[in-house]
């Protein structure tokens, strides 16, 4: 296979890179994450890889770690393109800013994660884009309602402080984008549905990019039946974090997991966002993510699904992948479209 040309997803699954990197995780995440719901908190902060911000641009992107409440540890990571480049003929009026949650079942890595800090960067450097990567409290250290009550003390931080360090001059946070991957794009909607209830001059939210969010429900779905051994995204990991987030006593109808399930919080009347869903064929979550796609689609809002059929779960974070690029131009058409309105 020529280096030049990308692989599928399929073509990527039977490479050795590939079987190593889900054997490794595999190894790891069993010593880490415990059935009962806690974590080895000691041996995940060891293997958890940190990258120092970098005020120095490294390959056209810098970066600065702001810190918007020290009691708790609440900080985001901006990723800044160095030179700026100049907006698209679309959207005269800047930059648009992605504000971001990483996965990691809520339990696992951070803003500075090297995952993260790396896929961030791309995702600057391939949408023309900042991003605002938020640091939010882990479970089960800090379970439900942590992680929202997070992401959305930022929204407010950066109300309250346009002009913060290192922000560029031409960042149009009019045009702002929650996203996330995996539990991040459960925390993306989250946020976005207390934002709604919000009135903000200073940023304004024009979509939702939920990547293979996690969602999920007490009635396993078909793909958690069928997908129990899935890549990087087992039935055991799963049953773990959800145990680990959720309050104690509560099931996997919770309205924080099924978010339209049958104690859900109806979105109807809110004025909820644009959103794209990206899902993967090999993801254990796909049902649940569509039928969020439909839920969405049921309360009467703008919502887009693209499926990849043999994406497994982070196949985005393998940027060798064909469907990982297909993601980002699906994703910037997205974003494009949204500025425009």
């Amino acid at each position: 296979m020529s280096n030049n040309k990308p692989s599928t997803c399929a073509d990527f699954a039977k490479t050795w890179k590939m079987k190593l990197t889900v054997f490794v995780t595999n190894l790891v995440m069993k010593f880490c994450c415990r059935s009962d719901g806690t974590v080895n908190r000691r041996l995940v902060n060891f293997l958890d890889f940190k990258v120092p911000p970098s005020v120095k641009p490294l390959n056209g992107v810098k970066t600065y770690d702001i810190i918007v409440d020290a009691s708790r540890n609440l900080w985001f990571r901006l990723f800044a393109p160095v030179p700026v480049p100049a907006p698209a003929p679309t959207d005269a009026s800047g930059l648009p800013v992605i504000i971001f949650f990483h996965g990691g079942g809520f339990a696992l890595m951070s803003a500075d994660s090297l995952p993260y800090d790396t896929l961030c960067r791309r995702l600057v450097k391939e949408l023309s884009a900042v991003v605002i990567s938020v640091n939010y409290r882990l479970s089960p250290e800090f379970k439900y309602p942590c992680q929202y009550e997070d992401g959305f003390e930022v929204l407010t931080f950066i109300e309250c402080n346009p002009s913060f360090e290192g922000i560029p001059r031409n960042a149009d946070l009019m045009n702002c984008f929650i996203g996330g991957d995996s539990v991040g794009g459960n925390i993306a909607h989250h946020v976005t549905v207390k934002a709604c209830d919000k009135e903000f001059t200073n940023l304004k939210i024009n979509g939702v990019i939920a990547i293979q969010p996690g969602f999920f429900g007490q009635e396993k779905t078909e793909s958690e039946i069928m997908l129990v051994r899935a890549p990087f995204l087992d039935a055991r990991l799963l049953d773990c974090f959800v145990k680990a987030f959720l309050p104690e006593g509560s099931d996997r109808d919770h309205p924080a997991a099924n978010v339209f399930g049958p104690n859900s919080v109806d979105i109807s009347g809110r004025k909820f966002p644009a959103t794209i869903v990206i899902v993967g064929g090999i993801d254990p979550l796909k049902d649940r993510q569509k039928r969020y796609y439909e839920g969405l689609k049921k309360c009467g809002k703008e919502a887009y699904l693209i499926e990849y059929p043999n994406a497994f779960h982070s196949f985005y974070t393998f940027p060798e992948v064909l469907e990982s690029s297909l993601m980002i131009n699906q994703v910037r058409d997205f974003m494009q479209k949204q500025s425009t309105k």
